[in-house]
This record gives structure tokens, C-alpha cells and sequence, in this order.
């Protein structure tokens, strides 16, 4: 049985199938990649899992439970929860009661015991010299550490990454997938990981998937899906298929 299960999922806005019948596994500590064109159906698919969207058709199983459907606080409290692709921390609060609000609401945690949680998961992503800042005052890099902090406090078994690395510098890059490693080996976490940077995505993922206007076009290794003639037209056109 699956960790987390796709069957024939959908999701249509109007006449538009953003998603359309997708099928996808997610093994329990396993670290799964999605990437595909802009407007492809990836953060759409990820909304859908977490309950921001509903299905239209098909299902979402999460160790073997049907969610379909569920609201995305349901969904946070059984364990699956989401980074933004744009980063919106609550930026008159500190660095400090963002993560806190990640426990409270995440997890159900007293005061007391989502402060303490939160300073031990902002110590673990590197910002605790900026505990006391206010958010809408550090740097886009450090914003994308405090997205990944706020979702580890929430304390999942799955976090679903999406474009975590967007807007940083290849050596920022490198940093947040050593961070990123950390969560999956060390906290035994499993990521499902949506990038555009091609390099990060394929050096940390054990498979890729790969959706073109709301579909599945391609399932595999890194190595596989790189040399896949329907990825490569789908990135690069017909001509360097």
C-alpha cells in the first residue's frame, strides 16, 4: 500500500482540465519530484492533495484512507502539509511567532509548548539570529527557510515543496538541498518536491513524474526521465524531441 495514492484524479475550471486523470504513488520516506512546463497542472495537482481544490474525479489516498475532498486544516492535522510558490509570511510578526502560528494551528499545541517547537525548527533551518525580526524584513532566502520551518512545525509525516528554490543563487540552492536531505533522512520525512530548477530537482529525487497540460506524460528515475523524447519536446519542442 501506497503512502500517498493518486487515482484518475481531475480538476477542472470551467471547460479546462487543469489536471486529468493522473495516477501517482508516493512511498513512505521517499523523495518524489514533479516537474513540467509553467501551467502544466503541477501546483493545481498539490492544491487538490491538500485540500485546497476538491477532485472532480477520482481520489486521494493517504495510507490507504480516503481525503478526497477533505478541508486543508483536516488534511495538516493527519499529517500532509504544503509550502507556498509564493512566499507569504504573516510580515508584521516575527520570525519566531510565524513558526509558532504553524504549531498552534498545524498541530494543536499549547502556547508554551509552540514556542518552544518552533525555536528548536528555526535553529534546525538557520534563522535564529533573526528570531525576533519581523518577517517582512529578511531576505527572500531566509523567507523560503521560514516557509520551511512554519511547515515543519505543523510536525508531517509529508510535506509537499512547492518551487522551494525559486529566486535563489545557485549556492542558496545547494544549502536548502542539504536542508532538504536533512528533513528527509533525519526526521524521516517524506517530500514530494515540484522545482523548476532542473538541477536541484533531478540531484535530490529518487523518481520524477512529469505533467504537460494537465497530464502524466512520463514516470521514472532522473536518468530516465532526462532522456524521455516526450519530455524533451514538452520542454523544448517537436524540433529537439
Amino acid at each position: 500500500m501506497a503512502f500517498l495514492e493518486a487515482k484518475k484524479v481531475s480538476k477542472f475550471f470551467g471547460a479546462l482540465a487543469a489536471v486529468s486523470e493522473i495516477d501517482f504513488t508516493l512511498e513512505k520516506g521517499e523523495i518524489l519530484g514533479m516537474i513540467g512546463p509553467n501551467g502544466s497542472g503541477k501546483t493545481t495537482l498539490f492544491n487538490v492533495i491538500v485540500g485546497v481544490y476538491p477532485p472532480d474525479r477520482g481520489k486521494i489516498l493517504f495510507s490507504g484512507k480516503d481525503i478526497s475532498g477533505k478541508k486543508p486544516h483536516k488534511i495538516c492535522h493527519l499529517g500532509i502539509t504544503k509550502t507556498s510558490q509564493i512566499v507569504q509570511p504573516f510580515t508584521s510578526m516575527t520570525v519566531l511567532e510565524n513558526v509558532m502560528i504553524g504549531g498552534m494551528f498545524g498541530k494543536g499545541l499549547t502556547l508554551s509548548k509552540a514556542k518552544e517547537k518552533a525555536k528548536e525548527f528555526i535553529d534546525f533551518v538557520g534563522l535564529s539570529k533573526y528570531l525576533d525580526e519581523p518577517s517582512g524584513k529578511i531576505t527572500v532566502a531566509s523567507r523560503r527557510r521560514l516557509e520551511l520551518a512554519r511547515a515543519l512545525a505543523t510536525e508531517p509525516e509529508i510535506i509537499l515543496l512547492d518551487e522551494n528554490m525559486a529566486g535563489l543563487t545557485p549556492w542558496e540552492i545547494d544549502e536548502v538541498l542539504e536542508l532538504l536531505r536533512k528533513v528527509n533522512k533525519d526526521m524521516g520525512i517524506t517530500l514530494f518536491v515540484v522545482e523548476h530548477v532542473m538541477r536541484a530537482v533531478m540531484g535530490i529525487s529518487e523518481r520524477i513524474i512529469v505533467l504537460n497540460y494537465g497530464e502524466k506524460i512520463a514516470e521514472g528515475s532522473p536518468e530516465e526521465v532526462a532522456k524521455d523524447p516526450a519530455v524533451i519536446e514538452a520542454y523544448l519542442g517537436e524540433k529537439y524531441a
